[in-house]
């Protein structure tokens, strides 16, 4: 049967080969067959609370993290007010280039112009919806770089590589639009409030972020609009 515990079981085989052991060695060290082991990794079988004990002594985490009950390897819950943000940084740069730094920017102000509006409406559904969308966004073309170097360990994500390929992450993309469609029409339709959106409004209210959402609107029906122009030329030619 496989464990109800899946992270616990990636985490474990994780956190071996990041300490570049063979799992001969690690279950030698933790006092068991390597064949058990192997259980535990692969989640066939649920360790006792001893063995835990030991695998974080062993790895040097918290039994929090080896259980994915926290991303933090030393246990801490980090709150959103302790979270760091790279916005907030004066004369900040990133590696890659002026290109690099700008398109940061414009995403990041353009992020922040939209959690503002969500928050407004105060629909906490619509919001994690969102953040839901843009995190998986993010995942997708974090593990398309990660994945670009063979040398990387597969292993780190939690979704198969298979499952990635057959667009798993755009299933998922899709319903959380549908959850924050339906999020948007349940406030509607209690009335609840909207947020002005005018060209006037979001200059007022955000006269120094709204500049990058009107750039990345541009930029981003620029290429729709290439898109659909491209298909229509095909079109066109039959």
């Amino acid at each position: 049967m496989k464990s109800e515990n899946a992270e616990f079981s990636r985490t474990l085989s994780l956190l071996r080969q990041e300490k570049k052991v063979s799992q001969r060695a690690a279950a030698q060290a933790l006092g068991i067959s390597q064949a058990l082991l192997s259980h535990y990794e692969n989640g066939i079988r649920e360790p006792g609370l001893a063995f835990v004990v030991k695998a974080c002594d062993y790895y040097g985490v918290s039994a929090d993290f080896l259980l994915g009950r926290t991303l933090s390897r030393d246990g801490v819950v980090i709150a959103a007010e302790e979270l760091y943000d790279i916005s907030d940084e004066k004369n900040n740069s990133i590696r890659g280039g002026v290109l690099a730094l700008l398109s940061k920017k414009l995403l990041v102000n353009s992020i922040g112009v939209l959690f503002g509006l969500l928050g407004k409406t105060g629909s906490r559904e619509a919001v994690q919806a969102t953040a839901n969308y843009l995190s998986t966004a993010v995942y997708t073309m974090y593990r398309r770089l990660y994945d670009a170097n063979p040398d990387n360990n597969p292993d780190f994500f939690s979704v198969p590589p298979r499952h990635f390929q057959a667009g798993l992450h755009e299933a998922d993309m899709k319903c959380c639009e549908c959850e924050l469609a339906d999020a948007l029409a349940a406030h509607a339709k209690a009335k609840g409030p909207m947020p002005e959106m005018t060209n006037d409004a979001l200059a007022r209210d955000y006269p120094v972020l709204y500049q990058s959402v009107l750039q990345v609107i541009h930029n981003t029906g620029e290429r729709v609009t290439a898109i659909s122009g491209g298909r229509k030329a095909i079109r066109d030619k039959k």
